[in-house]
């Protein structure tokens, strides 16, 4: 297992897009979780999108279905977050995670990237 990287970060006005990028190195033959998460000052670290090695299911909270879509290429070892409509309130520093059977468990994710910032004007 190597740790995550992630790239893609920046800044955008309200109702932009952006695209995540996360190098990854899972064990694609066992069925693990990966995922992205944000962490905004002040505030705990959250999952925004999950899914597994095998099979792809996805999960995403409330806040962000229907903006965010998760995606990942086991040829490149990639994992991808696609958001959309962004808003203020989507502003903080997201992470890449790797290896967990437990997908919106966040304190259970081994691997951690280092994180990319997403700043969202009004």
């Amino acid at each position: 297992q190597e740790r995550p990287l992630e790239s893609g970060g920046g800044s955008v006005q309200a109702g932009g897009s952006l695209k995540l990028t996360c190098s990854v190195a899972p064990d694609w033959d066992n069925n693990y979780c990966m995922g992205w998460f944000r962490q905004a000052p002040g505030k705990g670290r959250e999952a925004v999108a999950t899914t597994t090695t095998l099979g792809g299911s996805v999960w995403y909270p409330e806040a962000v279905e229907g903006r965010f879509t998760i995606s990942r290429d086991k040829v490149k070892n990639m994992l991808y977050l696609d958001m959309r409509d962004l808003k203020p309130e989507d502003s903080a520093l997201y992470y890449c995670a790797t290896h967990t059977r437990y997908c919106q468990d966040v304190g259970s994710y081994q691997y951690w990237g280092q994180g990319t910032q997403v700043t969202v004007s009004p």
